[in-house]
């Protein structure tokens, strides 16, 4: 069933020179002739006819293909885009306007896609100038390899790969070329490009209603950029044979429509249609490069993956392969300011993939290091205490953690904690260096990240490293009280930072925040490092048991209401709480004991 379509526009009649007022605000290099409605004719800002020195290059045709053809104006390129009603051809006047405009003495090359309103009307314009002295030349391009050869006059559509020849004649004639020079260019370009498209939908004309003419899980190859009929309809396949199926029919042996053989050097273009998101483009992008190389045994030289030609509103994208030789890819890669075309994409490609980095601790440490100590020093037997029991008392805290996130969250505190302390006791009798405090506690975040999944899985990550980096600043295998406070307080820190969460959020932070205070007024009065860890402790625990007088701002809690939070504390603070307390009264407990 056929429906108007929705569209952000006022008249449908004005929408091709509001496209062009819009588009010379936005950049300042362009301009347009004041010739509305008639005469529709963007060019360069820099350019006037009665002064130009070089080979101008002009193109233009129906409008709903932008960003062709007037985002393609600029030195470099274009130097004029003549613009017609939407899929309709300039007329005369307007493509003779734009001559005139931009042609000096060394004259202009008019490149046309190849379509009988297009050649007609350009042809027309071109014995009119001629006529008035100007010096004309024009190159038809038909690229299209969609259809089979055709019988008579009609020829090959024009499409998407009529940018690259755009390109190839600027920057042709930018190099100061004679106007005979720039055409031949251009025509050797134009016949060494190929283009078929793909569209899962057919395009809206402003105003007017969309035709339903493509079914629900249908496609069609070699649909035109006007939606006038393809080559087939088709059940929608996967984009891997999609992508096979429009290359063989471009590279076709038995068409013979580009003269590219095996070990020719190419260009890709993956051109979407108007509705296609750059996600699938890219995917198409990835799938045709590697087949072009393997299948075909073609070098691709350089790909442009974007939007260049469209079709309105039509879903879908064009994939054009262009044979290149060292002339052509130094003109595709020579300097512009057009500014649709792609930056970034010449130059030669290094290999797409390298080698995740390695973490330095883990690069310039060797395996002795990063294992358990035979003997333990007095500090790594201490840490060894405080490490287990600081896990112990999470995995007995399990069933409580579960009980009471089943109420405020998901229901797995206790099973994502008992994951991170059972994977911590497991690799400390590994792989712990435990008389190297610092990059003991690196491993534990290391051990965390493999099995705790999740928000907690990440914060106690984020705890363990920022701790770890303070601690190497202190460069000592000694860690003093003070050294401690000052990496519990970086960890907290950084899980305040990228988390977000502060004091009073019901979080986590309410048990430690507390305890830090603490530890740190403690040992600032002088307190024994030891006495001022375990008085700490217990403000982490009376912290968790406030955060039942809490309102959550983070976390899933904050969508809980408050009835609820009021009937059990917060489980990640209760959590923090345990192994806080455990790991002070193992510490208390060992110096005690020796």
């Amino acid at each position: 069933m056929d429906f108007l379509s929705k569209k952000l526009i006022n008249d449908p009649n004005d929408v091709v020179t509001e496209f062009i007022e819009g588009l010379v605000e936005t950049y300042p290099g362009l301009q347009y002739l004041d010739g509305f409605p008639e005469v529709k004719v963007v060019l360069r800002a820099d350019v006037s006819g009665l002064t130009y020195d070089k080979v101008s290059v002009i193109s233009g045709g129906g409008s709903g293909h932008e960003p062709a053809h007037a985002g393609f104006v600029g030195e470099g390129m274009l130097t004029a885009a003549i613009c017609g009603d939407v899929f309709a051809s300039p007329p005369v006047d307007s493509i003779l306007a734009g001559i005139r405009a931009v042609t000096g003495p060394s004259g202009c090359l008019l490149i046309v896609k190849n379509y009988t309103g297009d050649r007609l009307n350009f042809g027309l314009a071109a014995e009119q100038a001629k006529s008035e002295g100007y010096k004309v030349e024009m190159v038809i391009v038909g690229d299209d390899c969609a259809l089979p050869p055709p019988r008579g006059i009609a020829g090959r559509r024009g499409l998407a790969g009529t940018i690259l020849v755009h390109k190839v004649a600027g920057a042709a004639a930018a190099s100061g070329l004679s106007l005979a020079e720039v055409a031949a260019e251009a025509k050797r370009a134009s016949e060494m490009v190929g283009t078929m498209g793909v569209a899962l939908s057919v395009c809206t004309l402003p105003g007017q209603v969309t035709p339903d003419r493509l079914g629900p899980g249908k496609m069609e190859l070699g649909l035109g950029i006007h939606g006038e009929p393809g080559a087939a309809v088709a059940d929608l396949q996967p984009v891997d044979i999609v992508v096979s199926h429009v290359l063989n029919q471009i590279l076709s042996t038995e068409t013979n429509y580009v003269p590219i053989t095996r070990g020719s050097r190419v260009v890709l273009m993956i051109n979407g249609l108007g509705a296609t998101p750059l996600m699938e483009l890219m995917i198409a992008a990835g799938k045709a490069v590697p087949r072009l190389q393997l299948e075909h045994g073609l070098a691709v030289e350089r790909v442009y993956t974007g939007s260049f030609m469209t079709s309105l509103d039509m879903a879908g994208f064009s994939i054009t392969v262009m044979k290149a030789d060292q002339t052509i890819l130094s003109r595709l890669d020579a300097p512009t300011k057009a500014p649709n075309w792609p930056v970034a994409a010449d130059g030669n490609h290094p290999p797409a993939k390298i080698p995740v980095p390695i973490p330095p601790s883990r690069s310039k440490k060797n395996k002795e290091t990063l294992s358990r100590p035979e003997q333990l020093s007095s500090q790594g037997h201490i840490l060894e205490v405080a490490i287990e029991a600081a896990a112990t008392a999470v995995i007995d805290l399990k069933d409580s953690l579960n009980e009471w996130d089943s109420k405020v969250g998901d229901g797995d505190c206790g099973s994502t904690m008992f994951r991170g302390a059972s994977a911590i006791l497991e690799d400390m009798k590994k792989c712990y260096p435990l008389n190297d405090p610092a990059e003991t506690v690196s491993e534990i975040g290391s051990s965390i990240s493999k099995v705790m999944g999740g928000t907690s899985g990440i914060i106690y990550d984020i705890f363990f490293k920022a701790a770890y980096t303070q601690l190497k600043t202190d460069s000592a295998s000694n860690i003093t009280g003070p050294q401690w406070a000052a990496a519990f307080e970086a960890a907290i820190a950084a899980v305040s930072k990228y988390g977000g969460a502060k004091a009073g959020y019901r979080t986590l932070l309410d048990a430690l925040i507390p305890a830090f205070s603490v530890l740190k007024e403690k040992l600032a009065a002088g307190e024994d490092s030891v006495e001022a860890f375990v008085l700490s402790a217990k403000a982490a625990v009376a912290g968790a048991e406030s955060t039942k007088n809490m309102q959550a701002q983070a976390g899933r809690s904050s969508y809980v209401s408050a009835e609820i939070l009021a009937s059990v504390p917060d489980p990640g603070a209760m959590a923090a709480a345990s192994w806080y307390r455990a790991a002070a009264l193992a510490v208390k407990n060992k110096y005690k004991a020796s």
